[in-house]
């Protein structure tokens, strides 16, 4: 369903050069729930948005559906994203748009007719349980129920492919555990592949099914949830799972306090 091949991307600015990719390769399965985690810094955000071309790579290519996003024109990469949703850690709502117009929005911009967009946008409702919100504003919502509108917008296009850069980091653990069942949920249904950055190990557990290690722009370890936890090859996974281990333990300590 997804392929990255050879890819690469390098920040450069007037007094720095940093190599945020180096020669990514990795596949994802279609239907999959697949996991990137690392450390902050490691990547994982650049290579989420360079599956969209929302960040450019230098080199390399990326394959969705068998399509080269890496080699297509803007008017052909525009087509391509309707199906390729993203959601984001911060909502990225429109707080002058209420929830209905928020989730209609990527519609109206694709020239969808009105009773289309009010068919499609009723079912997502319902679908992601905000259907006596439709009328409700982003200031009016709670973290979790922005989070729930971010993904009711991502699925307006029927995407085949769902992009989550860090989208439960700022919220609480039970409204985490909610969207995560959600997301689950939504694979189920739809067979939708899932993509999830996260630098949460609670996260990677409970709702990928695969998962890959990005360490200093490379990916380092890849394979079943599983074997990250039971045997972990990497320096990053290990430092990950001594962490959780430790908190487990009481044996944490910070200034010389013991945690």
């Amino acid at each position: 369903m997804i392929e990255i091949k050879n890819l690469s991307k390098t920040f450069i600015t007037s007094n720095s050069k940093v190599q945020a990719l180096d020669n990514i390769n990795l596949k994802i399965e279609k239907g999959d729930i697949f996991g990137i985690i690392g450390f902050s810094g490691a990547g994982k955000s650049t290579l989420i948005r360079c599956l969209n071309r929302l960040e450019e790579p230098d080199s390399g290519d990326i394959l969705i559906g068998g399509k080269y996003i890496t080699r297509m024109d803007k008017k052909e990469l525009k087509i391509a994203r309707r199906k390729i949703g993203m959601i984001f850690q911060q909502f990225n709502l429109l707080d002058s748009k209420n929830v209905f117009e928020n989730i209609a929005f990527p519609l109206e911009i694709a020239g969808f007719k009105k009773p289309k967009i009010q068919k499609r946008v009723e079912e997502i409702l319902e679908m992601v349980g905000l259907s006596d919100k439709a009328g409700s504003y982003p200031s009016q919502l709670s973290g979790g129920q922005k989070q729930r509108v971010g993904i009711a917008r991502a699925l307006a296009n029927e995407p085949d492919v769902l992009l989550s850069d860090e989208a439960t980091s700022a919220l609480d653990p039970m409204t985490t555990f909610s969207i995560l069942e959600l997301l689950k949920e939504i694979n189920r249904k739809l067979n939708l592949t899932i993509v999830l950055i996260t630098h949460e190990l609670d996260v990677l557990s409970h709702i990928c099914k695969n998962m890959a290690v990005i360490e200093k722009g490379r990916i380092v370890e890849s394979g079943p949830v599983e074997k990250f936890f039971t045997n972990p090859e990497s320096e990053t996974a290990k430092s990950f799972v001594n962490i959780i281990n430790d908190f487990q333990k009481g044996k944490l300590y910070f200034e010389g306090v013991q945690w």
